[in-house]
């Protein structure tokens, strides 16, 4: 691969600060398709960068960040309604991501149909309270992809 460089403004992150990184990780890998990309430690603390594996051409990453100095403070600023989105290929791929949420202890939503655009959904709630929903029949990537694509 060569060195692809940055030739326009870019969304590429979003950062939620976590009161016990590890457990984030943990929850983000094991419940969602993101995979580690990165870790990082200094004196403030510890952070993480997560995506989907090989997201080569559009970057997004997650950052997972846990301050020294924050710890106790109020997280989980997602919540009840903001959340991050994860779009699924198929309404099983919801119904398995609420199966294992239920077991874990972590649904928010149960799977339900919802008025276009919004389609087929459920949420998790992570260790900090931050809402993340599945979605089947969105569209939001096949909608970007055939208006720049």
């Amino acid at each position: 691969m060569t060195d692809a460089q940055l030739t326009e403004a870019r969304w590429t992150h979003v950062a939620l600060p976590t009161g016990d990184l590890d457990a984030a990780i943990d929850f983000y890998t094991t419940m969602t398709p993101l995979t580690v990309v990165e870790r990082f430690s200094d004196g403030a603390g510890r952070s993480a960068w997560l995506s989907n594996a090989g997201q080569v051409e559009t970057p997004m990453v997650l950052v997972l960040v846990s301050f020294d100095a924050e710890q106790g403070g109020e997280l989980g600023l997602l919540r009840p309604f903001a959340h991050l989105g994860i779009e699924v290929p198929t309404r099983d791929d919801v119904d398995v991501a609420a199966d294992r949420a239920r077991d874990a202890g972590c649904l928010h939503w149960e799977p339900r149909q919802m008025p276009g655009p919004v389609g087929y959904i459920c949420a998790l709630t992570d260790p900090d309270g931050n809402v993340v929903e599945f979605s089947h029949g969105q569209k939001v990537f096949t909608s970007v992809r055939e208006k720049w694509g």
